[in-house]
């Protein structure tokens, strides 16, 4: 008998790892479905990641343009960057050293604004996407490949916003990190408390990085 919607256990029967790589690993599950059958689901392993909305005193935010290669063109992005600091990095940790690295800035005030996981379809790659204000300069390092290449450019957040909509800006973090930052700014339902930078995180992905 089928059991009631909403209650069947979906259980892992085998695993494969098909891939592992510096990245990304892609595993083939085989999970049990309502009436006593299996499916296969194939599953891309991922490091969590971090991005941060940060905003200037004159209430502007920072945007990137940066060469994507799966998409063939530049987009324009909010700092941003894998955990991939090991188990005890903390996103706040991360945020601090992407927006150092990729924008050249530092902020004294820090909160949570979203988490995403970014298509659960196929992966476990999950978001936190942090607010960053009272921000002042840093030292970048020496930046490398792709973000050798990095423009840094400010925003209104109402432009920003203009731009999601006309197709602009059409990175999946950026736009959920500015559609966000302007709820805030307009006192939408919920959007009043500031969740702390470490607040819990349900969704941080483990398993890529407890494979070594």
């Amino acid at each position: 008998t089928m059991p009631e919607p909403g209650s069947h256990e979906f259980t892992v029967r085998d695993s494969q790892t098909v891939y592992a790589g510096a990245i990304l690993a892609l595993r083939v599950d085989e999970v049990t479905m309502p009436g006593e059958t299996t499916a296969r689901r194939e599953v891309v392993e991922k490091h969590g990641a971090v991005a941060v909305v940060a905003r200037n005193a004159a209430g502007e935010i920072a945007l990137l343009s940066q060469y994507r290669h799966p998409i063939g063109r530049r987009l324009l992005e909010m700092p941003a960057g894998l955990l991939d600091g090991g188990p005890e990095e903390t996103p706040l940790q991360a945020a601090q050293r992407e927006l150092a690295e990729e924008a050249g800035l530092a902020a004294a005030s820090w909160h949570t604004l979203v988490d995403l996981d970014s298509s659960p379809g196929f992966t476990d790659e999950a978001v936190r996407v942090l607010l960053a204000e009272e921000l002042s300069a840093a030292d970048t390092g020496e930046q490398v490949h792709e973000e050798a290449d990095l423009v840094l450019t400010w925003r209104s957040l109402d432009d920003a916003v203009a731009a999601v909509f006309a197709g602009e800006i059409v990175n999946a973090i950026a736009v959920a990190g500015i559609l966000a930052a302007a709820a805030l700014d307009r006192g939408a339902a919920g959007a009043g408390a500031r969740r702390a930078p470490d607040a819990p995180w349900t969704d941080r992905p483990r398993r890529f990085d407890a494979r070594g």
